[in-house]
């Protein structure tokens, strides 16, 4: 019996350093240990906790601020349209006016503007997408004289307003037969600085180890860019996705200017042929319009939002 007590400590011992006991005491270590506060709210004093509440008071006022002019518009839009711009300001209309929004559709083209935006909105979208992730890996991994300095020619461009070269594009475009047609705005925006500069942020944060093993292996760049830089840039094509896509939907200019044909119109050229003049336009139906028009903007960012934040923190860029 006295053998047995001796050998104990030693079988013991060589038991707790065998992986799965010494796993299993790590593990009892870590559950019983009693969470510990945070250091922040250790040191949390009066003045920073008031400076805190002040903070998110500011932004909640900041918050409402912003909110105010989207709720006014939605609420005008159940309104009839002598009670929109009434004095004083009535906030809820006093008869909700729900045949405003099947107004706009039976008298208007909706479904043509929405159509003829959605269809721009996506093929503009998937073609910066691709250009500007193609181009972006390019000036990011690509080694070849002069890259840097076409690299910030190219991202110049983004410093010149589209109004000091849009009568010169507008008749380049006339003479290849595409104006009063939708691929007048794709090939507008079907390539942009501004993508090929956020997507090379972002390549920039991966790891160059991984395309070198890609190239051992035997992978071509054209491979590389698609298996292994793109499924990491998740965030980053999705900012650039959110943001092309409310540009595109949110364009009035271009469309004003190269889609003259009522059934080429976008939603946003479709709304404001509403507004006649000050004193005969029904800002009721039209605030109804504007309504819908935001609703697919909204779910898409709601839908994204995770990725967009994400994307733009890890590119470097600053709002």
């Amino acid at each position: 019996m006295a053998e047995q007590m001796e050998k104990l400590p030693a079988d013991q011992l060589v038991a707790d350093f065998t992986p799965p006991t010494a796993a299993v005491r790590s593990l009892r270590k870590l559950s019983e240990q009693k969470p510990r506060r945070a250091a922040s709210s250790e040191k949390m004093t009066p003045g920073r906790r008031i400076g805190r509440i002040a903070l998110y008071a500011a932004l909640v006022v900041f918050a409402i601020a912003l909110l105010m002019p989207f709720a006014w518009m939605v609420l005008s839009s159940f309104k009839s349209a002598n009670e929109v711009f009434s004095v004083p300001v009535k906030w809820f209309p006093e008869t909700w006016v729900w045949q405003n929004y099947i107004d706009i559709w039976t008298e208007s083209n909706m479904l043509v503007w929405i159509r003829n935006t959605l269809f721009l909105a996506v093929v503009v979208t998937f073609l910066q997408v691709l250009t500007g992730s193609f181009a972006a890996y390019g000036f990011a991994r690509m080694r070849f004289k002069g890259r840097d300095v076409l690299f910030l020619l190219y991202v110049g461009t983004i410093a010149v307003p589209w109004q000091s070269y849009m009568i010169p594009q507008f008749i380049l475009l006339s003479n290849f037969k595409v104006s009063n047609t939708l691929w007048a705005i794709i090939l507008l925006q079907a390539f942009g600085a501004f993508g090929v500069f956020l997507m090379k942020q972002f390549y920039e944060t991966i790891p160059e180890e991984l395309s070198e093993a890609a190239r051992i292996d035997g992978l071509s760049e054209y491979a590389i860019w698609r298996k292994i830089m793109l499924p990491l840039s998740i965030p980053a094509l999705a900012s650039l996705t959110l943001l092309t896509f409310v540009n595109t939907w949110n364009d009035y200019l271009g469309p004003l200017i190269y889609l003259r044909n009522p059934d080429l119109w976008t939603i946003q050229l479709g709304l404001k042929s509403f507004v006649s003049n000050l004193f005969d336009t029904n800002y009721a139906l039209l605030f109804a319009g504007l309504t819908i028009s935001v609703i697919p903007i909204a779910i898409i960012f709601l839908l994204g939002q995770k990725y967009f934040v994400e994307g733009i923190a890890t590119s470097g860029l600053k709002g």
